[in-house]
């Protein structure tokens, strides 16, 4: 059953041009708005934060009638799906239960990447960092800027690490300032790349619209047990609860 009357979080459109490795239902954003984002801002009042690109499901908690819910990037309730990634994913956040409900205003929803599973990536080392990593709050189709984002987490939960904020940034630094692309999420021994990298635009404190870069030889699920494009039979996991 789906609680909200949207999704809980939408797909982020691809930069135009560079390369991008474009799904056959994604989306791109203009040439003018990769101007923006990567090269020219238009005046003081933007403001452009990159951040690495995770790998993982998209996960939301939303305060609805002063009960916390566990959502899918669909909408749907967690407790319902068919994956076992997800129902962890419940388990965890009760466990939690305070710090989300503390955070969390009525109608508001903390969306994020559950990193549990490995999708396409493996991620290591866990407990170093912890599944649940949280890039955005919400109420409806409304994000909350960055830095008052980052406020009102008031350090409960991680966030994607972060490249750079202020001027545009683009592809290529984004790259060198992560030593070639690499994951903060890896340890140095595995080097593994990030997936892509997300750019947020804001203007005079309003966040305007996100834009993404994947790297193009990324290839979605691969290690997501069932897909055509799967190179396992069992899943792969960064992280489980009797592995702590």
């Amino acid at each position: 059953m789906r609680l909200l009357n949207q999704k809980a979080y939408g797909s982020i459109p691809h930069v135009y041009g560079h390369s991008s490795h474009v799904g056959p239902l994604d989306k791109t954003i203009s040439e003018g708005q990769t101007r923006i984002a990567l090269r020219m801002p238009r005046d003081e009042h933007d403001k452009i934060i990159v951040q690495e690109k995770l790998d993982g499901s998209c996960v939301a908690v939303a305060k609805i009638d002063g009960a916390l819910h566990c959502l899918t990037r669909k909408g749907n309730q967690c407790v319902h799906s068919p994956y076992e990634m997800h129902h962890l994913f419940v388990n965890w956040v009760f466990e939690r239960y305070e710090k989300f409900n503390s955070l969390l205003r009525e109608g508001e929803r903390l969306v994020g990447e559950w990193l549990a599973q490995a999708h396409s990536t493996v991620y290591v080392p866990f407990p170093k960092w912890e599944p649940f990593v949280a890039f955005d709050l919400m109420t409806g189709v409304i994000r909350t800027p960055f830095n008052e984002f980052v406020d009102r987490l008031e350090r409960r939960f991680h966030i994607p690490p972060l490249i750079s904020e202020g001027p545009a940034c683009s592809l290529t630094r984004a790259q060198l300032l992560t030593h070639g692309g690499q994951s903060q999420y890896s340890s140095e021994a595995s080097g593994t790349e990030a997936e892509g990298f997300i750019w947020r635009v804001e203007r005079k404190g309003v966040v305007e619209f996100l834009c993404k870069w994947v790297r193009p030889d990324h290839v979605p699920g691969k290690l997501l047990p069932g897909l055509r494009e799967s190179e396992v039979t069992e899943p792969v996991w960064n992280w489980r609860p009797d592995h702590e």
